[in-house]
């Protein structure tokens, strides 16, 4: 469930926005000698509730955000593509509570400075001094550069990633994007909490990633979408998708997802989605209502 609003002000427009889930399916999950290993806990293989959670709860004036909101990290400088499973090598993590502001030139170049809480064991901040997050833009007919810088306030690591889009026809678009991250505390298995060699902003393998792909359009309705990704730990992914719009605002999405575990995830116990093997392949078909 989504909710917009905006309204005209003497200080710019005032906006707000709510996005609210409420899923039902089965998890991540595998057989293990009759047994059920999961990401969400035992039985996580079976279809039922999941819960709901409230994505997003933010209130922006001009260039100002405050709320519940995904990550400048992630948001400004883009996902890693137009497939469902953007993650398989994952680039930075998203919930949080942000305080951050946007500034935009006019003439291609835009900026973000971002405050952020974090989420989770591992990433909520453990004082008073938030995560920061900085980014500049540069946009163009041809495309765009992108630049984000992370500093990670619970372990005192930072990452950054930069990116190129290139729109080289009408119909194809590309990008690559590359991070690089410092993981000293990460790896410092006597924290209170041990993150595994994942932070909340490098959450990638290793000290550097690399994700790639593009969109190619046959024509208005149909699409084809690939990602591929590998890291420092030799962690590979590989998605590709058909999308095809029915009728203006249903979506059908067919997609197929490759994950190759590189062994030194395994060796730190730190295997994404909680994988058991090394060559994992899913499949998922997603009808889209967009009003």
């Amino acid at each position: 469930m989504k909710t917009w609003t905006g309204q005209e002000t003497e200080l710019g427009t005032l906006k707000t926005y709510t996005e609210y889930r409420i899923n039902f399916g089965n998890s991540y999950g595998d057989y293990d000698d009759g047994h059920t290993i999961a990401a969400n806990g035992a039985g996580g293989w079976q279809a039922r509730n999941k819960g709901s959670a409230l994505e997003f709860a933010w209130i922006q004036l001009g260039g100002l955000r405050v709320g519940a909101d995904e990550s400048a990290f992630d948001t400004f400088i883009g996902y890693a593509g137009n497939v469902i499973n953007d993650t398989i090598v994952p680039y930075g993590n998203f919930q949080t509570n942000v305080i951050q502001y946007y500034f935009d030139a006019g003439n291609g170049l835009s900026a973000v400075v971002s405050l952020e809480e974090g989420s989770g064991e591992v990433g909520t901040i453990d004082s008073y001094v938030p995560h920061v997050v900085g980014g500049l833009k540069y946009t163009q007919g041809w495309g765009a550069i992108t630049g984000v810088v992370s500093y990670d306030s619970n372990y005192e690591e930072v990452a950054g990633k930069v990116r190129l889009d290139v729109n080289a026809t009408n119909e194809l678009s590309l990008f690559l994007m590359a991070g690089y991250g410092t993981d000293d505390n990460l790896n410092d298995h006597t924290n209170n909490i041990d993150a595994l060699g994942r932070g909340f902003y490098k959450q990638w393998g290793g000290n550097w990633a690399l994700w790639g792909g593009g969109t190619y359009k046959f024509n208005e309705k149909t699409s084809f979408n690939l990602q591929a990704s590998y890291d420092d730990w030799k962690d590979i992914g590989v998605a590709a998708n058909v999308a095809y719009t029915v009728v203006p605002g249903l979506t059908v999405t067919a997609e197929v997802d490759w994950q190759q575990v590189g062994q030194k995830a395994f060796d730190n116990d730190s295997a994404w989605v909680l994988a058991t093997k090394k060559n994992n392949v899913g499949g998922l078909l997603r009808f889209q209502r967009d009003f």
